[in-house]
Parts: structure tokens; C-alpha cells; sequence
């Protein structure tokens, strides 16, 4: 394909990609029993999700599954968003609850400009995929660390760079701390393009990182030593092969109780039916 993106070399964007798949596919492993129940399910919650969305049990178990593997897969998203910045020029990656926690630091040579006309020499990024996925605490802890980052150093700005923003934006972020609403000039909230603008000179930077990222990732995905494999779960089963020893209730009584033994096997009542079943 012809490579239109010059602030990251086409081998760079493909590495990335690949180390991206490669987590991707380390969720890929088979749920049993045990690794379905890791986190412990909630037994009522599936039963009315039963129930409203008029879904079999092979089913309701696989879109669990797949709900367990999203939510960490979310994860491997927000690491391709933040190790990208690592082939950037003036860029660098902190390693893991280094250097502050920065999800990434921009050395800015020219200086950003604020909205007052003071220029800065440093951004300070936390990276987030989704506008919404920081509750009320998490974004005080985030704004007061950002604070405390101003106070130590006044030639900088701390950015909230959000994937998924709500629009393309670069504002102040006024948000709530110890139920006062706070703000600060050099605290901003920023949308990934917009950061992709700021580090790269280029205001379609990130469109392009959009529009190259199907081909290389199918590139990836047919090379025979990074195969995706699709897993074989057995959760169904195993829970289906359990259900078999409640007698004298429906199969799908016995389903029920199946699914309540995950997280309720050691409750008052539920002890007892383990007990009739193991004698039976």
C-alpha cells in the first residue's frame, strides 16, 4: 500500500499493530468453568437477562464471554492509542507508574501556546479511551494529580486526551473535586485528534492513522505466524454436565441452579442442595 503517514514509518505502524493483535490474542484463550467464574458472575443478573432478552442458555453464557474478553480488550485498545505515541518525534511513553504515571510526555521545542498567549515547553497527557469512563472519583484523583503537576512545574500543560470524545475538541476541563467545580487554564481536555494535531504539525494526522489501520491489520492477521485462533470454551458444557446432577427439577431448574452455584454455592440454602446432589 502506499504510505502516506510521515510522522511513523509503515514498519513502526505494523510492529505496533502485531504487538496490538498479539495482546489481543492472549484473551483468546478457552474459558472453563473456573476462568468464566474468575470475577465471580452474578447469578441473578443472568437470570433476568434470561428472562427480558429471551435468550438460551448457550448463549446468555457466550455473551458473557465475550463481554469478559471486551472489557479487556478495551485495555489493549487504550495501549495501541498510548504506544503509538513512542514513534512520535518529541514523544516518549513513561514505562508503567513512572515518571508521575504520564501516559505519555510531549517535549514541545516551538512551545504551545495557550489560550492566554503564555507558551509552555511540556505537555503531560493521561490518556483515556472513552469520554465517559471515568466516574466521579477517578477524575478528581486525576485532576488533582494534574494540579499538583502544575505546581511543580509552571513551564507545562496537562492534557485529558480522550479517544472517544464527545467532539473534536481542545477546551479547559472544568469537572467537579470534593463537590466544588474546578478549572484551570492548564488543565485541558483534549480529543485524540486534536493531540495528534498539537504533536504532529497536521490536522488530519489521525484520520490517517484511521484510514491505514484496516489494511495493516488485515496484512497482520494473514501472516500464518500470527494467526488468531478462534477458542474452544466449555463453559456451556461443563455447567450443562453439573446441571445433570439436580434431580427432580427441569433441565432448565437445574440450569438455574447451576449458574447460581457460581456465586452462591457457599449461602445458606444453596449449601444444602450441593449437599442432596453429591448424595444422590
Amino acid at each position: 500500500m502506499d504510505w502516506d503517514i510521515d510522522f511513523i514509518s509503515y514498519e513502526d505502524f505494523k510492529k505496533h499493530v502485531r504487538n496490538t493483535i498479539a495482546h489481543y490474542g492472549e484473551k483468546l484463550e478457552p474459558y472453563d468453568v473456573e476462568k468464566f467464574n474468575s470475577n465471580i458472575i452474578d447469578p441473578v443478573k443472568m437470570i433476568f437477562d434470561k428472562a427480558v432478552y429471551g435468550e438460551d442458555w448457550p448463549t446468555l453464557i457466550s455473551n458473557e464471554i465475550f463481554r469478559q474478553r471486551d472489557k479487556s480488550n478495551t485495555n489493549e485498545i487504550g495501549y495501541f492509542h498510548q504506544r503509538l505515541f513512542e514513534f512520535v518525534k518529541n514523544c516518549h511513553v513513561p514505562l508503567n507508574g513512572q515518571e508521575g504515571g504520564w501516559d505519555v510526555i510531549y517535549d514541545v521545542p516551538d512551545g504551545y501556546v495557550l489560550d492566554d498567549g503564555n507558551t509552555v515547553h511540556k505537555i503531560y497527557v493521561e490518556m483515556k479511551n472513552k469520554h465517559n469512563t471515568m466516574n466521579s472519583a477517578a477524575s478528581g484523583k486525576t485532576y488533582i494529580k494534574m494540579q499538583n503537576q502544575l505546581l511543580n512545574d509552571d513551564d507545562c500543560v496537562c492534557f485529558l486526551v480522550e479517544a472517544i470524545a464527545r467532539r473534536s475538541q481542545n477546551i479547559v476541563w472544568k469537572t467537579t473535586v470534593d463537590k466544588q467545580k474546578v478549572s484551570h487554564k492548564r488543565i485541558r481536555r483534549v480529543s485524540i485528534d486534536k493531540f495528534y494535531e498539537i504533536v504532529t504539525g497536521q490536522a488530519d494526522a489521525f484520520f490517517k492513522v484511521c484510514m491505514a489501520l484496516p489494511h495493516v491489520v488485515e496484512e497482520v492477521l494473514l501472516e500464518s505466524d500470527n494467526e488468531v485462533k478462534t477458542p474452544h470454551d466449555t463453559v456451556y458444557l461443563q455447567m450443562r454436565e453439573t446441571a445433570k446432577g439436580f434431580k427432580g427439577v427441569s433441565e432448565d431448574m437445574a440450569m438455574i441452579l447451576s449458574m447460581y452455584m457460581l456465586g452462591f454455592s457457599t449461602y445458606n440454602g444453596f449449601e444444602a442442595i450441593i449437599r442432596e446432589s453429591d448424595n444422590k
